[in-house]
């Protein structure tokens, strides 16, 4: 049962940067993050320009349920800067790369995997990942989420996308869910949106509580645990600048 609590981001990057930053986020801030903060990476991943904001990033990071959350934000937050003073140079060489984001909290279906239950399994990455964010009535994100969850193995036998994230988000009315489906190949991408533009969506099977939906596709960083199967290590690390 999944009892984690998760940071997305959405990361505007500016000029050609955005290689750099995805490195600097898990090579340079990632290893950190886990020896001080027992935070994990779940995974970074460049948004497909022509399907959404460019250049843009997504990062999403796995805390150790709200309690571990609230031992994160005193960290980071509890001084004058509100700004952890040890990550200064860090956040400088950060401040070159990106011009801002947007930021959610995130709870998990407790049927979805955490970040070491899917580094461990056989199956974990795709060479493509559809991201979605759903709006429902006021109150009924977890119920969608049941449905979708529900229904993941007949989506992923028609699709062949399996079902890797489904989250509510929180601090809100419970309306709004964020999908995250990790596909093999660009040619299984491609076949479920010819379906869906038939009418025939195997993915959210029909759901009647959808009242928009927001798809764009990512693809992951070299780095990230969904491609190489771990955490981010300090052997990974360059100089804060690079």
């Amino acid at each position: 049962m999944n009892t984690k609590v998760y940071i997305h981001e959405f990361i505007d990057i500016t000029k050609q940067n955005r290689a750099r930053y995805m490195h600097h986020m898990t090579a340079n801030w990632s290893p950190i993050a886990q020896e001080q903060r027992d935070q994990l990476c779940y995974g970074v991943w460049g948004v497909v320009g022509s399907t959404g904001p460019w250049p843009q990033v997504v990062n999403i990071w796995e805390e150790d349920g709200f309690d571990g959350l609230a031992s994160s934000f005193r960290l980071e937050l509890g001084n004058a800067l509100l700004q952890d003073p040890a990550l200064e140079k860090w956040w400088a060489a950060a401040a070159d790369l990106r011009s801002g984001g947007y930021d959610r909290l995130l709870v998990p279906h407790s049927s979805i995997p955490t970040i070491e239950e899917l580094c461990a399994s056989p199956s974990r990455g795709g060479e493509v990942y559809a991201h979605e964010v759903i709006t429902v009535p006021r109150k009924r994100a977890w119920d969608l989420l049941d449905h979708v969850a529900d229904n993941a193995d007949a989506a992923a036998k028609a699709t062949d996308w399996r079902l890797t994230g489904a989250w509510y988000t929180a601090l809100g009315a419970g309306s709004e869910c964020i999908l995250l489906w990790t596909i093999p190949t660009w040619e299984a991408w491609a076949a479920a949106e010819k379906d869906l533009v038939r009418g025939r969506d195997h993915l959210l099977a029909d759901s009647e509580l959808v009242e928009n939906r927001d798809r764009i596709l990512l693809v992951d960083a070299p780095l990230s645990p969904h491609r190489t199967g771990r955490q981010p290590a300090r052997s990974d690390r360059t100089d804060w600048t690079d």
